[in-house]
């Protein structure tokens, strides 16, 4: 069920390890989606392994959340037992729904009673292919192929909507990272290193630099400063209302091979600049400002943590140019490692912390973060050494200072500091 007292507008969030699905959770997402330990485009990330997927659902349960299962990579014939299997666990455990693509997954799903959420991979980017997939599989749900407009969205759910299929959804990607082949459904990595991208295995050839050569070898040219096959991540919430009055059920976010504080800070932003919307948009005549001033913020939020630069993706229109300046990060922020937890005393709500790596000071950004605690923000107000006040701490230092939310033993904590 969606979150209890929010509308029928799903934020989703990756969930790629035990501490980025707390952090999503706690952050307000009313759906995660994870991966298990092979069947996913995301080999690379901290997958679940089958026998934890009770305590995933469990998770989201307690948050009044759903959690969907990813089988989105293509099946070999010597593993169809296996899916099976996966399968059978999953409807055990009563997760939500399968994310996937491949016939033999929907057959399974079909065969053990879990509903099947059709994934980008199956680039559905019309009405027709919609309601074929519902009349022969009871799919209810569909992430559009991502090179769909705006003006696509718009005309595909009107046509629904004509065709009596209201309660068929659209979820549309919201933010992260963009592949430069069709829907993702690249050979690049395995025509280099025999790592497929359709087995979640992909080594992203595409976001280095290259260079051209003369067929004689006598010239050889760099491509300008641009990475021409790798694109910016992509970020709708300039116009999110867009998306939303188009008719998309549920925002997508990207990024379960991400770092917690990307999915803290991204689903916090989309939820509140969501949440205003709706709770406004039909309340008010003068909600356009503050609507603006909200996103304003959730925009720096966003820029200060991992990213390629910002792209409208295909809604507006084809991209032309979109390309990242190079490999790192454009974040305007950076973290630190900083020390561990020792200690949380609830009643005043102190973590007591040493400090290992690098100093801090007051008025300095903090971060912590662990598998139940997911992550929690704050800024450094004040802080202790042998119960008397300091300004500064520094490596081998254990420190006290309240924090806005539980922390636990053995958390990381971080500082935030502006990025060179």
């Amino acid at each position: 069920m969606p979150s209890l007292l929010r509308p029928a507008v799903e934020i989703l969030s990756p969930a790629g390890s035990e501490t980025c699905l707390a952090a999503a959770l706690q952050a307000g997402a009313d759906a995660v989606y994870f991966g298990v330990e092979g069947f996913n485009l995301r080999a690379h990330a901290s997958n679940f392994t089958v026998d934890r997927v009770p305590e995933v659902v469990a998770a989201a349960r307690e948050h009044h959340a759903k959690a969907y299962l990813v089988v989105n990579s293509i099946i070999y014939e010597d593993e169809l037992d296996s899916l099976d299997a996966l399968l059978a666990s999953a409807a055990a455990a009563n997760i939500d729904a399968v994310i996937a693509w491949d016939m033999a997954v929907m057959q399974a799903a079909q065969r053990h009673g879990v509903p099947v959420m059709f994934s980008t991979q199956a680039s559905v980017s019309n009405s027709e292919a919609m309601q074929f997939y519902h009349a022969q599989f009871g799919v209810t749900r569909f992430v559009l192929a991502r090179e769909c407009s705006l003006e696509h969205i718009r005309a595909i759910r009107h046509r629904l909507d004509t065709a009596g299929l209201a309660h068929v959804e659209i979820e549309a990607f919201a933010h992260g990272a963009m592949c430069v082949a069709i829907s993702g459904r690249c050979f690049m990595s395995y025509e280099q290193h025999g790592k497929s991208a359709n087995r979640g295995e992909c080594l992203q050839p595409c976001r280095r630099e290259y260079g051209i050569m003369s067929t004689d070898g006598k010239s050889a040219y760099t491509l300008g400063n641009d990475y021409v096959m790798s694109p910016k991540d992509l970020c709708t919430l300039p116009f999110i209302e867009q998306l939303l009055e188009a008719g998309v059920h549920s925002f997508k976010i990207e990024g379960r091979n991400r770092n917690p504080e990307y999915v803290s800070l991204t689903t916090r932003a989309y939820r509140r600049v969501i949440d205003f919307y709706l709770a406004n948009h039909l309340r008010s005549d003068d909600w356009r400002s503050g609507f603006q001033a909200i996103k304003d913020e959730e925009m720096q939020r966003l820029q200060s943590v991992y990213h390629r630069g910002f792209s409208d993706g295909f809604y507006q229109g084809k991209p032309v140019a979109e390309w990242t300046q190079g490999r790192s990060s454009a974040a305007t922020r950076k973290k630190l490692h900083l020390g561990r937890v020792l200690n949380y005393y609830a009643q005043p709500s102190v973590a007591h912390i040493r400090i290992e790596d690098h100093g801090i000071s007051t008025g300095d950004e903090l971060m912590i973060q662990g598998p139940t605690t997911g992550v929690v923000t704050l800024t450094c107000d004040g802080m202790r050494l042998d119960e008397s006040p300091i300004d500064t701490a520094k490596p081998g230092d254990e420190i006290t200072l309240i924090v806005p939310a539980p922390v636990r033993r053995g958390d990381t904590a971080f500082v935030r500091v502006p990025q060179a």
